[in-house]
């Protein structure tokens, strides 16, 4: 059941999406190459657990780490360890903030060290992909309008949009209804109101959309060992204009 939010409730999770935000920006300038993953992710929870929060994927479904950082062919779920960062790594970091009773969540990809222009044009896609999403996000729309138009941006562009995994609801639960695909067809799925507040967040590959789970049943890696990126914000579906609540700035 899709549970609407009061303009209480959103401004509540924007106060979380908003230092999810702050984190994903301190890890992105923070990211360095000879750094562990380990490393950014005590960081990460330095600065969740000083503004107050909880790191909202600790212990989910008994995820072992803070956040999520997974790299190059990863797609999602990589848990932090000992592996050290390359010059043109592609890292993506999710992150997850529980602060007030709400969740906030969000993501991105980036390139450490040198240039890879591969990864960057993918990561740009990727970006992009999301803001076409949310023009759709408008009450009247559906949920399949929004998958629709990034899957289209993505495969106008090459890539290809992975479609074993979701955007999905969120509020005072992670995760709530309903599913938000990142492909489909328009005019499909649950109409778009007021007070819905979703993860949105496409997930693309350079090569095929097809993904298999590594044996720490947990991270997630392209079929073809190409490479993948992500980017994620929370959305509240207002009267006008949708409102993204994990902006920092």
């Amino acid at each position: 059941m899709i549970k609407l939010k009061s303009p209480e409730n959103i401004a509540a999770m924007q106060r979380a999406g908003r230092l999810a935000g702050e984190v994903r920006e301190a890890v992105k300038a923070y990211a360095k190459v000879g750094m562990t993953t380990r490393e950014l992710d005590l960081y990460a929870r330095k600065i969740i657990k000083k503004g107050g929060a909880e790191p909202s994927f600790l212990g989910y479904n008994g995820y072992p780490a803070n956040i999520c950082i997974s790299v190059n062919e990863e797609v999602v779920h990589g848990i932090p360890g000992d592996r050290v960062l390359m010059d043109g790594d592609l890292v993506s970091i999710d992150i997850g903030t529980y602060l007030g009773g709400f969740h906030g969540d969000t993501a991105d990809s980036f390139v450490v060290g040198k240039a890879n222009p591969e990864a960057e044009d993918l990561i740009a896609a990727t970006r992009e992909s999301f803001f076409v999403g949310l023009e759709l996000c408008v009450p009247g729309n559906k949920i399949g309008d929004i998958g629709h138009a990034i899957q289209e941006y993505v495969e106008d562009h090459g890539y290809s949009v992975v479609r074993a995994l979701t955007g999905h609801g969120i509020g005072r639960k992670l995760h709530e209804d309903p599913a938000v695909p990142n492909y489909g067809r328009k005019h499909t799925g649950d109409v778009l109101r007021p007070g819905m507040t979703i993860a949105i967040e496409p997930m693309v590959n350079a090569g095929t959309h097809r993904v298999y789970v590594l044996d720490n049943d947990w991270t997630i890696v392209s079929a073809d060992g190409r490479l993948s990126a992500h980017y994620e914000h929370t959305v509240a579906i207002t009267e006008g204009a949708p409102l993204i609540l994990t902006k920092c700035d």
